[in-house]
């Protein structure tokens, strides 16, 4: 069985809510943040997969097309690969916000589906996000999870950023080896 790390992305990989963008509805909107493609790169070392897992329901709600959104996340992923990082898979639930449906986070079926695609112990992986519901769909697949921001007490860690996560969680495995 192979191990993983499951990435929400906004907030976590790139800005949302700030001075430059509020939401990411074009590729030129998508901002990393500081130490992005670093964190995903060491993760890259000791992980068989890096994935990102979003809710992304302004499709659903109708501010942005599908299309759109492969345009963003095929942007993403070629940029984190010019730095030497590699995003494995994007899985994003398009419903909108109270669709009630299997895939839209708190709810773990982009986790599972992934998981059960790439032969993960999920058990051994890790959910890394920055809001409740991440950290509520990686508890819910049997992750470990990494809350980013200042507290989440259902988190097994609490980071400010994913570099700081990433760290986190290679200690984490390095001690699980022991």
């Amino acid at each position: 069985m192979k191990r993983a790390v499951f990435l929400d992305r906004d907030g976590v990989i790139n800005e949302v809510l700030t001075d430059r963008v509020k939401f990411v509805n074009e590729p030129n909107q998508l901002y990393f943040l500081p130490g992005v493609e670093e964190a995903i790169k060491s993760l890259n070392e000791y992980f068989d997969y890096v994935f990102v897992v979003t809710n992304q329901g302004g499709i659903g709600l109708g501010y942005m097309k599908e299309k759109q959104l492969h345009k963003i996340h095929d942007y993403m992923i070629v940029e984190l690969e010019k730095k030497g990082a590699t995003i494995h898979e994007v899985a994003y639930c398009p419903h909108k916000p109270k669709a009630r449906c299997a895939c839209r986070k708190p709810n773990s079926k982009m986790i599972l589906d992934l998981g059960e695609k790439y032969k993960i112990d999920l058990e051994k992986s890790y959910m890394v996000g920055d809001t409740d519901t991440d950290i509520q769909a990686g508890k819910k697949a049997g992750t470990r999870t990494v809350y980013i921001g200042e507290s989440d007490p259902l988190a097994d860690a609490v980071c400010p950023n994913l570099k700081e996560a990433a760290q986190w969680i290679i200690r984490d495995i390095k001690n699980d080896k022991k």
